[in-house]
């Protein structure tokens, strides 16, 4: 494989970086991309078949599954493109959700930011390419709908979302003193000693404030985001390749740039850190103790699963793949403080430091024009808005949204052709707080 055939084989491997750069190029050319229904993967019969018909394969290793409309195919699937490691949901029986769907939903309206035009809840799913979405309200479920290929017994990626899971570990760990926050990375990994990330505090990696050299701009060949993703990329190296060979290998190669503990920036590599950090102190890796630590007492109905490197490594920074309503089962613990399925799952004071939040100065830095007044705390996204909303975030459209005053968990798959928040956030995050104003009770402003 050459190298060009590797760049566009690892671009879900780099992450959520991709969105930022990848906005600014096609946001004002998003009229491109076929609508919602025209890219229905059910419909466009990607992979159906003994075999499928050569135009309607979606293949890993040559690109074609990171290209759209293909890419609504693959998000559902990556377990058929790579190698992947198991977050088992244990044994028992799955924990019971009840349901008192409403009728009076999809008709919710609300404001687009940077809209005169009002739209409708039903409106915005399409909008977003919505590959499957669920409300819960007061732990019930009141709507759930899928589309194209995603079923409920099926698993998507959460990309981003990831990141919320490992942060909420290292957390986990942090409040029964098996991880101190505030000691070095090095403490922990002395491997990385001589990178950038020996010197910051292992809270500093929780909240995303590292001062670490880690371009994210596409355009650069040089970029440290090509190097990060060609290093976790499971496939074949080219013959002439002589970077490093796994994400451990990689961020033993990150250099300082900045302060530690100045400004979050928002940067995967932290995340992979924060990875290798929780599994030295635990003794497993983030997949092993994410399935003994929450996934297998939530009563998920089924496996989770990870994408991993050439040795094995999950990609603590967006290779999580899970079901939809599992998701949300996730959400409804964080939003009862911990406590679901009838134990008590997460210290009750790890959820008060998440919706705490962290550092508004800090955040502000980053420049978030959508986000004004937000922080980030133990890879959570904090609001701070008058409801006390929090969520976890992925690239493409993936969401978990908990608003504590509504009672309301949201829990979103999408397959967006454009990777970036910023260019779905504005049909996303006003329908979320209309529907929290509409389970209370509250009419449309």
């Amino acid at each position: 494989m050459d190298i060009r055939s590797l760049k566009r084989a690892i671009l879900l491997l780099s992450g959520v970086a991709f969105g930022a750069i990848h906005t600014m190029a096609v946001a004002s050319t998003l009229a491109q991309y076929p609508d919602a229904q025209a890219s229905d993967p059910a419909t466009l019969g990607w992979m159906v078949g003994a075999p499928p018909p050569s135009d309607r394969i979606v293949r890993f290793d040559d690109g074609s599954y990171f290209r759209f409309p293909q890419w609504r195919w693959s998000v559902s699937n990556f377990r058929q493109l790579m190698p992947t490691i198991n977050v088992s949901r244990g044994v028992a029986g799955p924990s019971r959700f009840k349901r008192k769907l409403r009728s009076d939903i999809d008709a919710v309206t609300f404001m687009p930011l940077d809209s005169s035009k009002p739209m409708t809840w039903v409106q915005s799913l399409e909008e977003n390419y919505t590959d499957g979405i669920i409300v819960l309200h007061r732990g019930n479920v009141v709507y759930e709908r899928y589309f194209g290929v995603l079923k409920p017994e099926g698993q998507h990626g959460a990309m981003s979302v990831s990141k919320t899971f490992v942060g909420t570990l290292a957390a986990l760990l942090a409040a029964e003193g098996s991880l101190d926050p505030q000691r070095n990375v090095a403490d922990y990994v002395p491997e990385l000693a001589e990178s950038a990330f020996g010197s910051a505090t292992v809270r500093q990696l929780m909240d995303m404030t590292t001062g670490i050299r880690f371009s994210e701009d596409y355009a650069n060949p040089k970029a440290e985001v090509w190097a990060h993703a060609a290093a976790g990329n499971p496939l074949p190296k080219p013959s002439d390749y002589r970077g490093p060979r796994s994400y451990y290998e990689f961020l033993a190669t990150v250099q300082p740039e900045g302060k530690h503990g100045d400004a979050f920036h928002y940067r995967t590599a932290n995340t992979d850190a924060l990875g290798w950090v929780v599994a030295r102190v635990s003794g497993r890796n983030v997949a092993q103790l994410l399935s003994d630590r929450i996934w297998s007492r939530l009563g998920a109905e089924q496996d989770a699963y990870m994408s991993v490197d050439s040795i094995g490594t999950p990609f603590a920074g967006g290779g999580l793949n899970m079901g939809l309503r599992d998701l949300a089962r996730f959400g409804e613990m964080v939003r009862n403080n911990g406590r679901y399925n009838g134990q008590q799952i997460l210290p009750a004071e790890v959820v008060a430091d998440i919706r705490r939040g962290g550092s508004r100065e800090h955040f502000a830095k980053a420049g978030y024009a959508q986000l004004r007044g937000w922080s980030y705390r133990n890879m959570w996204w904090v609001t701070h808005n008058a409801h006390g909303a929090f969520m976890a975030r992925g690239v493409h459209g993936q969401a978990l949204y908990i608003d504590p005053a509504a009672e309301m968990v949201i829990a979103r798959f999408a397959s967006h052709p454009v990777a970036g928040n910023a260019v779905i956030d504005p049909t996303s995050l006003p329908a979320y707080e209309a529907l929290a104003r509409h389970l209370m009770g509250k009419r449309f402003p």
